[in-house]
């Protein structure tokens, strides 16, 4: 009969065991030199070798021939264990058997010496399972236990263990493995197996585990059960259900270019294919996440994207995307995978998902992709982003040309000499710098009040903008004209509005600007007056009515 991967490879050896180094050489040490405790407590997450370590620590404080603190496996005790046949190693599943009878017995139990082995040992697993009562009467056996049994207990929500268990044990937390550990342990077992396995499908699986060598076996196992064909990233794809590595990005780039036709025909053929929606939803807001780490960071994060993504991809996926564009992204991902449990049709429920992104690429950013990108690269280059209008024909408020604005005077607007000594000639004054546009100390109530009434999506553009109080009005000035559509919207003016009234104890008018139409126009020392009325001459401000 077949036995399945995670069982056949199981480690019988602490030096087999992958990725939890820290605790297979305290537990060797502790056995070499004979200062065991009475009871231990493995916590961590799932398959990551705690029951494992449990059943090699059990053999081996059985083991009449320990090889550097590791179980011989071929005494008869280690035999007797692997086998079954030792009745004094018991293994216990506490999710179904968690009453306080249960725990009675045991405790009735530990009065007799072993029979056949030095110790008897109780693995009770998934321990946090336990009622309140069975915890109750553990408590007192667990604390001095006859010198002949040993308790080693596992669970993976230690939080649910009372703190009463937790100072009884000497507790080992375990790890999530690695990737470069699984993949690594991946091949090795491949090799063994005779299963053709690339260094790319190793490494899908490994990201796809989560950190749990079990979970990697066990999709290597369904992989290699389904063709004979070398198990690739397509092919693990295909067995688990997910888009592959390309197939992702293709997926993206069809979204990033608002082509709605491409991004619905591809995900309507992971659909045929067999691919759970939700996963394929998920793997896209792990490739975003992957791509706002390069977006935002300023120093190599190579290391902390996903093992199915190459960096170059992601890098060249981010070219021209802003960050406050894929926050957007997040947001409408999010709430469709909150809505996919409970919708009637899932297909429908991700189309809807995959239509808004390609709507938020297609109306808010083909007519200004052009204006945004000659943006970037007029400021990569140091190139002023506006040019000042000609000083002849400024105008100030009143309608007349502006004594500020006026050219110098040249040598035929000067009084002729009648003679008498001629003033010292004066330097002339510097030009005052405008002060810099500050953000009023009140904006981040405004925007916490305003999380209130928008969803995520639109919130999250709140955090590329700044917020301005002078006197009746409260400016908005967004870093990018993305920014500024959304925020410009009816429903975010009138929720900032609300917040704003909220906050402060009165009314006021919400205008919204761009601040790269306003950034290189503040010429005068008070800089909110000068975008209050350069707005005014640009019409992009928009009121609210009171």
């Amino acid at each position: 009969m077949y036995q399945a991967l995670y069982r056949k490879w199981r480690p019988t050896r602490f030096a087999d065991v992958v990725g939890q180094q820290h605790i297979t050489d305290t537990l060797r040490a502790q056995l070499q030199s004979g200062r065991l405790s009475h009871a231990y407590l493995f916590t961590g997450t799932r398959g990551t070798g705690k029951t494992t370590c449990a059943k090699i620590l059990a053999r081996a404080v059985n083991c009449t021939n320990l090889q550097n603190g590791d179980p011989c496996g071929e005494c008869p005790s280690c035999r007797g264990i692997l086998d079954g046949s030792v009745l004094d190693v018991v293994e216990i599943d506490a999710a179904s058997n968690n009453g306080v009878d249960n725990i009675r017995d045991i405790r009735d139990e530990t009065r007799y010496t072993p029979a056949s082995v030095k110790m008897r040992v109780y693995i009770i697993d998934e321990v946090h399972m336990l009622s309140q009562g069975a915890f109750n009467a553990l408590l007192k056996t667990l604390e001095e236990p006859p010198a002949h049994v040993l308790f080693i207990l596992a669970t993976t929500e230690i939080n649910k263990v009372p703190a009463t268990i937790l100072s009884r044990c000497q507790r080992f937390d375990f790890r999530r493995i690695s990737p470069h550990d699984i993949a690594h342990r991946l091949t090795e077992i491949a090799e063994q197996e005779h299963i053709v396995l690339t260094e790319g499908g190793a490494r899908m699986i490994a990201r796809l585990a989560d950190g749990a060598l079990r979970d990697a076996l066990s999709i290597l196992d369904r992989a290699a059960a389904g063709s004979s064909e070398p198990i690739d990233e397509e092919q693990v794809a295909s067995g688990v259900g997910i888009l592959a590595g390309d197939t992702a990005v293709d997926l993206m780039q069809h979204i990033l270019a608002g082509d709605l036709t491409a991004a619905i025909g591809q995900l309507a053929e992971s659909y045929t294919a067999g691919r759970e929606l939700g996963a394929v939803l998920d793997q896209l807001l792990g490739l975003i996440r992957d791509m706002l780490l390069v977006k935002t960071s300023k120093s190599d994060v190579s290391a902390l994207l996903s093992p199915a993504y190459s960096p170059k991809t992601v890098q060249r996926l981010c070219e021209g995307v802003p960050a406050s564009r894929l926050l957007a992204y997040t947001g409408i991902l999010q709430e469709a995978l909150t809505r996919m449990p409970h919708a009637a049709n899932r297909r429908i429920e991700a189309e809807l998902c995959v239509v808004r992104l390609c709507q938020l690429t297609a109306e808010d950013y083909d007519t200004l992709s052009g204006r945004v990108d000659a943006l970037e690269e007029k400021l990569a280059h140091g190139v002023p982003v506006m040019a000042a209008a000609p000083a002849a024909q400024q105008m100030s408020d009143d309608g007349f040309p502006s004594d500020l604005d006026a050219p110098p005077p040249g040598d035929d607007d000067m009084p002729p000499w009648d003679g008498m000594d001629a003033p010292e000639p004066q330097k002339p004054a510097k030009p005052k710098k405008p002060e810099k546009l500050e953000c009023s100390p009140q904006w981040n109530d405004i925007t916490l009040a305003a999380k209130k009434l928008l969803p995520m999506s639109k919130f999250a553009q709140l955090t590329f903008a700044k917020g301005v109080l002078h006197g009746k009005d409260l400016l908005v000035v967004c870093e990018d004209s993305f920014t500024y559509e959304l925020c410009n919207e009816t429903s975010v003016k009138q929720a900032l509005a609300q917040a704003a009234q909220a906050v402060m104890g009165r009314e006021y008018r919400v205008k919204v600007l761009e601040e790269s139409n306003v950034g290189a126009m503040s010429t005068r020392a008070n800089p909110v007056d000068d975008i209050i009325r350069r707005a005014g001459e640009l019409d992009i401000a928009c009121e609210i009515d009171d």
